[in-house]
């Protein structure tokens, strides 16, 4: 073996490890982020029809991964009436809080599919620690990070002035998502 050849060796190696922690694609039209909230008792399910992740995630190396969720706020989606209201600055603020955003600082294992991904999310100029539990499914290439998890509005300032009222709207929203992702290693 030439000296070429065994530095280009070296080198493939040494890049090894940075392969397996490879940022994952998202598959858009496999993934969803809703939400349900309850108006005068009623549940309302809503969408966000525009988000984005930045997932670097391998099972074997849980402290190295990292994942980063972004959500565009003007992207909400309940109904006509709702969609007119959400954007304006007594509930998203849309023109001055774009995005809502997850980042996580630690991921652990709780059993083989489910994990619990720790991080901070902001909404609004307001953030927040939150657990997030995680299902993963993997079939074929594609790998399916599920969960839901409860958020208090009024924390967040969703919904200010008279929508502070939670007889009217409820301040626990729950958030459901559903992520395709490609790349992901074997569970």
């Amino acid at each position: 073996m030439n000296t070429r050849l065994l530095s280009l060796a070296l080198v493939a190696a040494s890049l090894s490890p940075l392969a397996v922690q490879a940022q994952q694609a998202i598959v858009p039209a496999q993934s969803e982020v809703a939400f349900t909230s309850r108006q005068m008792g009623v549940p309302v399910d809503g969408k966000f029809k525009s988000f984005s992740a930045q997932v670097a995630f391998d099972p074997a190396k849980l402290a190295t991964s990292s994942i980063a969720f972004t959500v565009d706020t003007g992207s909400a989606d309940i109904s006509r009436e709702a969609n007119a209201e959400l954007p304006k600055a007594t509930w998203f603020n849309v023109a001055q809080f774009p995005k809502a955003t997850f980042q996580s600082s630690a991921i652990k294992r709780i059993d083989a599919t489910k994990y619990e991904v720790a991080g901070k999310l902001s909404i609004k100029g307001v953030s927040s620690d939150v657990v997030v539990p995680v299902t993963l499914a993997q079939n074929g290439a594609t790998t399916v990070a599920s969960g839901a998890f409860p958020i208090k509005r009024l924390t967040f300032r969703i919904g200010e002035k008279e929508w502070a009222d939670t007889s009217m709207v409820a301040d626990e929203v729950q958030v459901k998502f559903k992520i395709a992702l490609t790349g992901v290693p074997k569970l």
